[in-house]
């Protein structure tokens, strides 16, 4: 009977101890949770502390959020048509959408970078990639939008892109599929050996940013995946993470995991220039668009390249050199100092880190352990910094903070995993749901990292966020670090699928922002800058609208004489000069988008009539409360028909 007593009494202790840490874990856990509220917490009329910037992958633009609030602000079409802001659509930004291929309508990109001076962020451009037609793109941070495109010729799966230098001196674009260069009809069996990979190096303008592509390092026909510019120490460096040494072409998951080690390629890109400088480089011709919106003008054009400068490092010694790396690659990072290389092998049970110094004395002392396709390839111990052993499964990213920490991403075992540069220990684990791709700690990837936040990129939300049928929004989650311990503070549903994020101080973008566009600055050709000069015009089939719009209404507001088969340029300048004014305008049965054009800028959209009648067009944006009186109308005559050619304001048409 004792015994039955003591072993009742042990479970009710055992029982009361449970409950007692349940509830401590739920006050803790509430406690918890009203901090994190806290912190991310932004009250009204108040600013976040930080931009960042998320890659819309598929969708082909850029999402800007607030942190720490995760508040959407904007979304800056790149590579895709945006009805929205008629990007793609208006006259002024058709020729943003130009390729080779013709006007590709759009785009996936995966990879933002903020421009750099002296390694650390400036805020004036970034710089992002598309993959499936290989391009890279500028945007003004002035005005958030898209100022640059340009293609990058012999290249497939722009993937490796886009990174820039410690001074902004380049921005790299990497080629993700090994393809025949120059292209030619061959068979695909005979992929090993005769494909190649190009990785272009895209000179930017100190002062413009505009980018010229300098010259391409023909490389051996691997894949390659991701980059990273050596920093401070290993600035004059670009490293690539490559998979499929194998040379495969065909099951890759199977084939191309053969090789327990593949290559991440360092490439001396001073090195580089003085070739170039000596001429010892081949000129290929090559046709690709490079696209350019002019602020003054309000519209887009295109130039052809012709020719681009290619380098062939089994020809110059001293160009590229491969590190061996296990295994299937991904991320390649390079810390702030610009010592330590970690390399991503998503099917190694470990995470690799490569010394930049040891590098260096390797190349010098010639350590070689062969060469692959005439490039030498390094000793792997000769170079190893250390070794993060066992850290979790499916390492894809890592990004650092000021404090000599680093921070990776595995993708399988969900969760983020803090180490130590230097002593490769484990310091904290945080689970993330679901599945993380890629991480971003604003500056993380520069010399200056701002250690205070990390943003992790999810593949799989689940049970996040309420259902919206099969598909589901991807996931962002913002963890606190500046404390010893990671803290999950904030989930929130992104715009397409993210793959990598930028983000900066908003103190360093925000007072450079452009509110409007001045009138006495507008140049575009068809810019009405008052409105006595607002008039329609017929050339042949062609009718030229300069049509004005300011709260509310628009001049002219009534039109006769178009025709049936005519082409109508509406011509549309807003004559606002006040902050977050913007006129919007809409035709029926145009076969575009509406515009929406800011306060002294001019766009142009084009309308075909189909048939007779009275047609309204109206304002789209609300503008003031007299919005819905913003409206006019276009009356359309037969195609025979002699109605003059009339326009009037206030006044009956006579």
């Amino acid at each position: 009977m004792k015994n039955r007593f003591k072993i009742t009494l042990g479970f009710l202790i055992m029982a009361t101890a449970f409950t007692s840490c349940n509830n401590k874990s739920s006050d803790s856990k509430g406690a918890l949770a009203s901090s994190a509220a806290e912190q991310v917490y932004v009250a009204p009329g108040q600013h976040d502390e930080f931009y960042a910037f998320l890659s819309g992958g598929f969708s082909g633009q850029l999402s800007v959020y607030g942190l720490p609030s995760g508040r959407l602000f904007k979304v800056i079409p790149v590579f895709s048509q945006d009805a929205e802001k008629a990007y793609g659509y208006n006259e002024e930004t058709k020729p943003m959408l130009m390729t080779s291929f013709g006007e590709i309508p759009w785009g996936d990109a995966h990879h933002p970078d903020i421009s750099q001076t002296n390694g650390i962020l400036d805020g004036r451009w970034v710089f992002i990639n598309e993959n499936n037609t290989p391009r890279i793109a500028r945007i003004d941070l002035t005005t958030f939008e898209t100022s640059e495109i340009i293609e990058i010729p012999n290249s497939a799966g722009n993937h490796s892109s886009s990174y820039v230098t410690d001074n902004t001196e380049y921005v790299i674009a990497g080629t993700r599929f090994s393809v025949p260069v120059p292209q030619r009809d061959m068979p695909i069996k005979d992929y090993k050996g005769n494909f190649k990979g190009a990785l272009s190096f895209l000179k930017v303008d100190p002062d413009s940013g505009q980018m010229d592509l300098s010259f391409q390092i023909l490389m051996p026909g691997f894949d390659y995946d991701k980059a990273h510019p050596g920093r401070g120490k290993s600035h004059g460096w670009f490293f690539y993470t490559t998979y499929n040494t194998e040379e495969a072409n065909t099951l890759l998951e199977v084939n191309a995991s053969q090789n327990d080690k593949d290559f991440i390629a360092a490439v001396n890109w001073k090195k580089a220039e003085e070739y170039i400088k000596e001429g010892k480089f081949k000129t290929m011709p090559a046709k690709y668009a490079h696209n350019m919106y002019n602020d003054e003008t309000h519209s887009a054009s295109t130039t052809w390249g012709t020719s681009v400068k290619v380098l062939d490092p089994a020809e110059l010694p001293g160009l590229v050199y491969f590190l061996p790396t296990p295994k299937s690659p991904h991320g390649c990072d390079v810390d702030p100092t610009g010592e330590y290389i970690v390399g991503s092998g998503k099917l190694a049970a470990s995470l690799t880190v490569h010394s930049f110094t040891k590098m260096i004395d390797a190349i010098e002392n010639k350590k070689f352990a062969g060469e692959a396709y005439g490039i030498p390839i390094l000793n792997f111990e000769d170079v190893l910094a250390g070794t993060v052993e066992q850290p979790g499964l499916g390492p894809l990213h890592t990004e650092f903070d000021n404090k000599g920490n680093a921070y990776s991403t595995f993708f399988i075992s969900s969760e983020i995993v803090k180490w130590k540069l230097g002593t490769w220990e484990v310091l904290d684990r945080q689970p993330a749901f679901y599945s993380p791709g890629h991480l971003m700690i604003p500056g993380g990837n520069s010399q200056q990292p701002f250690g205070k936040y990390l943003l992790s990129m999810n593949k799989i939300t689940k049970d996040r966020y309420l259902p919206t049928g099969p598909e589901v929004s991807q996931s962002a989650q913002l963890f606190d670090i500046s404390g010893d311990k990671m803290k999950l503070l904030l989930d929130f549903p992104t715009v397409g699928e993210p793959h990598y994020a930028a983000g900066i101080p908003a103190n360093l973008v925000a007072p450079k922002s452009k509110k409007i566009f001045k009138l006495e600055e507008n140049k575009h050709p068809f810019a009405t800058l008052n409105d006595a000069d607002a008039k329609v015009v017929r050339d042949g089939n062609n009718v030229h609208v300069y049509i004005t719009t300011i709260r509310s209404h628009f001049n002219p507001d009534n039109i006769e004489g178009v025709k049936v088969g005519d082409k109508v340029f509406f011509h549309v300048t807003n004559m606002e000069q006040d902050y977050d004014v913007p006129h919007g305008m809409s035709m029926i049965g145009a076969n575009t988008s509406e515009v929406l054009v800011m306060p002294g800028q001019t766009e142009t959209f084009v309308w075909e009539p189909k048939q007779v009648g009275v047609w309204p067009f109206y304002c789209t944006d609300f503008c003031s409360a007299l919005h819905q009186e913003m409206q006019g109308y276009v009356r359309v005559s037969a195609a025979n028909a002699n109605t003059p050619l009339k326009w009037s304001l206030g006044e009956d048409i006579e």
